[in-house]
């Protein structure tokens, strides 16, 4: 319960500090606590820009980074069945929680739902590059972004009437952010299964550490930060019992996730959107289970061979790879290549500019 009430208390302080500040010399400190932390032009921060500056220069004990390279290799050898888990599977059941409501009120991913949902792919794909998570690397700094970011929505919310802390607790909670970090490595894992990828414990436990350590760099205090793939379910399956029912908050976002899919894709027929957003309703049902599924409102369908369907197509996949390795290495990098398209922003560098309003139409470009 005590991870409900508490956000991120270095950051917190940090964005309060900042609006005082004005916008371009809190864009620049931001940048430079990043980027260039001997940057001359932090003498004139806040107290709290120090503060976490220093934070960013200390790992933790147990980072390893000899420890990402087997989840990576599981990562690119299926991504396109990681993909698939996570928009089928680990977004839509994240947003039956009650993380839901603060995304629904600031209406960003009504206002720009798809590129919203290419940075998360993106970031998804730099931290699983080999290199992603080095300091600096962009994974990691897209990881630090995503704490800020958390932050400074926490700051706006606190600012504004929109939010009830007594009701609802503190918005976008260390525990609301520690489950999402559990459904994105362990859960995400099960649902790869479920679709027909293969990875062995190693390769299991590999991708878990660079979750993990993503998380750490998002903020999320190790008092709630899973230490392995075990842990991680009980986590996952202790905040499921925590939480209510979906609320319309989850119905109408998890709907909005699956009909934007199409659009992410490039498709611009509409009949095409259409159908392709049926089928995804349909493999999403049979990855979340009819329960959650009518919880959220998804349309009626029959489920039966759509999951042994796709786990075929992963076995011949596998068996092409033993046989014909030249086809299946174009075949990988055909699926990478459509991963990263899917996924790519029209800026390719990382910006670090923060919302300035609640509400995502009433916000800077961020």
């Amino acid at each position: 319960m005590v991870h409900t009430t508490i956000g991120d208390p270095l950051c917190d302080d940090l964005m309060e500090q900042l609006s005082s500040v004005r916008a371009a010399d809190s864009d620049r400190f931001i940048r430079s606590a990043i980027e260039q932390p001997d940057d001359p032009a932090l003498k004139d921060a806040p107290p709290a820009v120090h503060a976490f500056v220093e934070e960013l220069e200390t790992a933790p004990d147990w980072f390893d980074p000899a420890e990402f390279t087997g989840g990576i290799r599981a990562f690119h050898r299926d991504s396109s069945a990681c993909l698939a888990a996570m928009l089928g599977g680990v977004l839509v059941e994240g947003f039956t929680t009650t993380i839901a409501r603060s995304f629904f009120i600031t209406g960003r991913l009504r206002d720009q739902g798809v590129r919203r949902l290419r940075q998360n792919n993106r970031h998804m794909i730099e931290i699983l590059l080999p290199g992603g998570l080095d300091t600096r690397g962009d994974g990691w700094r897209l990881s630090v972004r995503i704490r800020l970011i958390h932050a400074k929505v926490r700051h706006l919310f606190n600012q504004s009437d929109d939010w009830d802390p007594v009701a609802w607790g503190e918005p976008l909670s260390a525990a609301q952010l520690g489950f999402a970090l559990t459904a994105f490595s362990a859960r995400m894992l099960q649902h790869m299964k479920k679709l027909g990828a293969v990875y062995d414990d190693d390769e299991r436990d590999s991708f878990m550490a660079v979750w993990r350590y993503s998380g750490y760099l998002m903020g999320i205090p190790e008092t709630i930060l899973y230490q392995d793939y075990d842990d991680a379910l009980a986590l996952f399956e202790i905040g499921r019992l925590c939480e209510p029912d979906p609320g319309m908050e989850s119905v109408a976002l998890a709907n909005a996730l699956v009909n934007s899919a199409p659009v992410i894709a490039g498709i611009t027929e509409p009949e095409a959107r259409r159908k392709l957003a049926r089928y995804i309703f349909v493999v999403s049902r049979a990855m979340i289970g009819d329960k959650v599924a009518d919880e959220l409102n998804y349309p009626a369908g029959r489920t039966l061979g759509v999951l042994p369907w796709f786990r075929m197509q992963r076995r011949y996949h596998h068996f092409m790879r033993k046989r014909l390795p030249r086809l299946t290495r174009e075949s990988s990098f055909a699926s990478f290549n459509t991963l990263l398209e899917v996924s790519s922003l029209q800026e390719l560098d990382i910006e670090y500019r923060l919302p300035d309003h609640v509400y995502a139409e009433a916000s800077r470009r961020w």
